[in-house]
């Protein structure tokens, strides 16, 4: 490929990722897109070794060669995981030589902007860490408890109306379904001993009118309104019934975000915020990877655009 290339590491099928890629296409920027964890070692081929500037080489994906040295950034967006957590020895050990070849390479390029760094990423998704953050850059915060104990989890719901969140938005199944585990009002007489299992974290109910999303591009802000149906607490719940409109960011809320993100070494966040009558705005959490393709249509953000420029323009510093 001619020209400093950005690499899209991502899967095989991601509509949002596509969006930027044929942004990038129409600048003529170079792009080679892989996803490392199901691509590598089968249908890539790395060749990296050390130089003046660090890491050289080459990464071939078909009929695409990107040099190393001169990759203009990394858009790491949803890759899978690097091969199997179970099976046989050596497909273990195998999987975790790519994570750490393969990925360690990429972590570690000379000259390129990431969106975001793969570790970033990883420290980040730590709601703890999230709300300790946000506290920090003055962000108002509802109280928050993490516990497995279930006289703590009681007394808590016993204080103030209150929502159980999931730590982790991971992959979860009823009776062989996907099922997502949303946020959801819970009372004290629900709170038993299976508490006790695992860690939960519940949090005082923001008397909120809507949601805002903020998604942070560098230091672009680009923001919608979120409003859902009466009675629906987490708006993931009711995709189809709702309501979009662009809004602005309140100057110390951006303020505060960069500094966020500029903490944890992103370059992204996805932001979610409980908006009350009097326009207060509650951090609820940041995801650092988070989607908002479907934004840019619903209400009107020109994200694909803010992703775009900041690939193309890569690390300049």
């Amino acid at each position: 490929m001619n020209g400093r290339p950005v690499l899209v590491a991502t899967e095989s099928e991601d509509a949002t990722a596509d969006l930027v890629i044929a942004e990038l296409n129409r600048r003529r920027v170079p792009v080679l897109r892989f996803d490392p964890g199901r691509d590598f070692p089968a249908n890539v081929v790395l060749s990296a070794r050390t130089g003046p500037r660090s890491w050289g080489g080459r990464l071939v994906a078909g009929d695409r060669v990107a040099d190393l040295a001169n990759v203009r950034a990394l858009y790491h967006r949803r890759p899978s995981a690097y091969g199997p957590q179970s099976g046989d020895q050596a497909a273990r050990f195998a999987a975790q030589e790519n994570r750490r070849g393969l990925g360690g390479v990429l972590g570690a390029l000379p000259k390129c902007l990431y969106l975001s760094h793969p570790q970033a990423i990883a420290r980040a998704e730590y709601k703890p860490a999230q709300l300790s953050a946000a506290i920090r850059e003055g962000l108002n915060v509802p109280v928050t408890l993490i516990t497995n104990d279930p006289a703590e989890a009681k007394a808590f719901t016993a204080g103030q109306p209150t929502v159980y969140k999931p730590l982790h938005a991971a992959p979860y199944a009823v009776e062989g379904q996907p099922a997502g585990i949303w946020a959801a009002p819970v009372e004290p007489g629900e709170i038993d001993d299976r508490v006790g299992l695992c860690a939960h974290m519940f949090q005082a109910q923001v008397p909120k009118t809507s949601d805002v999303r903020a998604v942070v591009v560098g230091d672009q802000i680009l923001c919608a309104r979120i409003t859902a149906p009466d009675g629906v607490l987490d708006w993931r719940a009711a995709y189809r019934h709702l309501t979009y409109e662009p809004i602005k960011c309140p100057d110390e809320v951006r303020k505060a975000l960069l500094r966020f993100l500029t903490g944890f070494g992103l370059k992204f966040g996805a932001f979610d915020f409980a908006l009350t009558a009097e326009d207060q705005w509650w951090f609820l959490e940041c995801n650092p990877n988070g989607q908002w393709a479907w934004l840019e249509h619903a209400a009107g953000l020109p994200l694909t655009m803010a992703l775009a420029d900041l690939l193309q323009l890569g690390d300049c510093e």
